[in-house]
């Protein structure tokens, strides 16, 4: 912690040292919504969120997003990139694919490379626009997989924007996450939910992008502004948690005890009991990066091992934007 402290003493000016608050323990980019996620030693900030997270979406015949909610089937899609795509100023060649395996399906391998057709009428939840559809044997593998018509299409950089809510976060934007470019959950938080389930669960539940370790449980609630590796980063909004923690991510089967759990001590009516009821539960919290504002520079990375610095926080999750 010496090192954390000196460094982050020199980044922010002289004086005594700054005591980060936390540190980065593992990094996660989810290269199609739904499917498993990758955990990589570090990950490159672009405008969107991290270089590659939700860039891809399977969609029904309609163009309607497939989520886990629907097809818990997704979270055994196992997805791979080439280790150095999360380098800074990669760029795929000819040789560089996105590799997809499933249970009794052959492996699929889509070029990086290459641009697909644009497809109108796409949408997930709020947003429709177009995207890059890749193709008839990325459609006849999930379609063969989900056994009902499905296609995989890529977001579509070149016109499409889609834009966060405004009123959390104005002028940031993302690709096909469900709000925000990314989630930051603490270690911490995930031990004590544990110790109320019958069997404890991995985070890969709550598909976090950042994991943090060494602070108090739900600390994360409170951070509104943080740095990490020169980089700042804004807390705009509880995650709100849908049906997919309740889904085991090694086999797709639903166990409703972890919302019921969560009920217990993360609803708005235990954590916001002042505010008009949602009937909603949290588990981590949504974050923006002012360095995706402003057009690409050296040095934006996030590694694990980096420390994090909070500089402001509220008073308690009760004021929390949620």
């Amino acid at each position: 912690m010496e090192k954390a402290s000196s460094l982050l003493s020199s980044i922010f000016g002289g004086g005594a040292p700054i005591e980060p608050s936390a540190t980065v323990s593992s990094i996660f980019v989810y290269p199609i919504k739904s499917c498993r996620g990758l955990s990589v030693p570090q990950a490159c900030v672009v405008s969107t969120g991290f270089r590659w997270d939700r860039q891809w979406l399977v969609v029904n015949s309609k163009g309607r997003a497939y989520t886990q909610r629907v097809e818990p089937n997704l979270a055994l899609v196992e997805v791979e990139l080439p280790p150095e795509a999360f380098t800074e100023n990669w760029e795929p060649t000819a040789e560089s694919f996105l590799v997809l395996k499933a249970p009794g399906m052959d492996v699929l391998s889509i070029p990086l490379a290459k641009t697909g057709e644009i497809v109108d009428e796409v949408s997930v939840w709020e947003w429709s626009g177009s995207a890059l559809d890749e193709g008839a044997k990325a459609s006849e593998w999930f379609s063969n997989y989900l056994g009902k018509p499905s296609r995989l299409v890529r977001f579509n950089t070149a016109s499409e924007t889609r834009v966060v809510d405004p009123n959390f976060a104005r002028g940031y934007k993302t690709m096909f996450s469900d709000e925000y470019p990314f989630l930051l959950i603490s270690q911490e938080s995930l031990n004590a939910l544990n110790k109320l389930l019958q069997e404890p669960i991995t985070i890969n539940r709550f598909r976090p992008n950042i994991l943090v370790e060494g602070c108090e449980p739900f600390s994360e609630d409170l951070w509104t502004v943080l740095k990490i590796n020169k980089m700042t980063f804004n807390g705009v909004k509880l995650c709100a948690r849908c049906k997919v923690p309740t889904i085991d991510q090694e086999n797709g089967i639903s166990n409703p005890e972890i919302t019921e759990t969560l009920k217990k001590f993360r609803s708005d009516q235990v954590l916001r009991p002042a505010v008009k009821q949602q009937g909603k539960v949290y588990f981590g919290q949504n974050l923006v990066c002012k360095e995706s504002l402003s057009s690409y520079g050296e040095g934006r990375v996030v590694k694990v091992g980096d420390p994090v610095l909070v500089l402001q926080k509220i008073s308690s999750a009760a004021v929390a934007a949620a």
